[in-house]
């Protein structure tokens, strides 16, 4: 039933890199979508940190992580990526994927209201 399922969060120093993967369904990769990375600090607003339109090569970064991280996808493998690099604490969060489907990413991409389906996250520590 899950329309998007996350993984590759875990435990890892500052300056270190993670690969967060997420798992589309069918539902989602009949169409092109837009598809994001959020993550939510404890105490926090959920904020979105990257996205791309499968259907192009568009993407989309909040400031805060550009030239750190990378959003990607597998065709194949019906997966988007988020490459972490040079991580710092402030990058500590849980990680979600959501999508739009059969939506470009918008303007407003970054509003958590713009996503109809979201994953259930995969937490991200990074240690100083």
């Amino acid at each position: 039933q899950a329309q998007l399922v996350e993984s590759g969060g875990g435990s890892v120093q500052a300056g270190g890199s993670l690969r967060l993967s997420c798992v589309a369904s069918e539902y989602i990769t009949r169409v092109h979508s837009c598809v994001a990375w959020f993550r939510q600090a404890p105490g926090k607003e959920r904020e979105g940190v990257a996205a791309i339109y499968t259907g192009g090569d568009t993407t989309l970064y909040a400031d805060s992580v550009k030239g750190r991280f990378s959003i990607s996808q597998d065709i194949a493998k019906n997966t988007v990526y988020l490459r972490m690099n040079s991580l710092t604490p402030e990058d500590t969060a849980m990680y979600y994927c959501a999508a739009q489907r059969g939506w470009a990413c918008l303007p407003w991409w970054s509003q958590v209201t713009y996503f109809a389906d979201w994953g259930q996250g995969t937490q991200v520590t990074v240690s100083s």
